[in-house]
């Protein structure tokens, strides 16, 4: 199995959450690229934001998003010494 363009598009959403407070959310405006809002109606579907355009992280969503977060710096190139 691999990684759909959608799975990235709801990866990438999810990195715009600031995970050092819960008191701020996100909101996908209808100006953004169609692949960006339709992954914010996924992951309301899948519980994982609170809003169909963003909102609040929910418990599942933070824990998903910390580890997005967690794997893209696993994936970033390393700087060199």
């Amino acid at each position: 199995m691999r990684y759909h363009p959608e799975v990235m598009e709801e990866l990438n959403l999810l990195l715009h959450f600031n995970l050092d407070t819960t008191q701020q959310g996100i909101k996908v405006r209808h100006d953004a690229t169609p692949g960006m809002i339709d992954a914010a109606t996924r992951l309301h579907e899948k519980g994982l934001i609170t809003q169909t355009d963003g909102g609040y992280l929910t418990e599942l969503g933070r824990e998903t998003a910390e580890h997005a977060q967690a794997l893209l710096g696993l994936l970033k190139e390393p700087t060199p010494a």
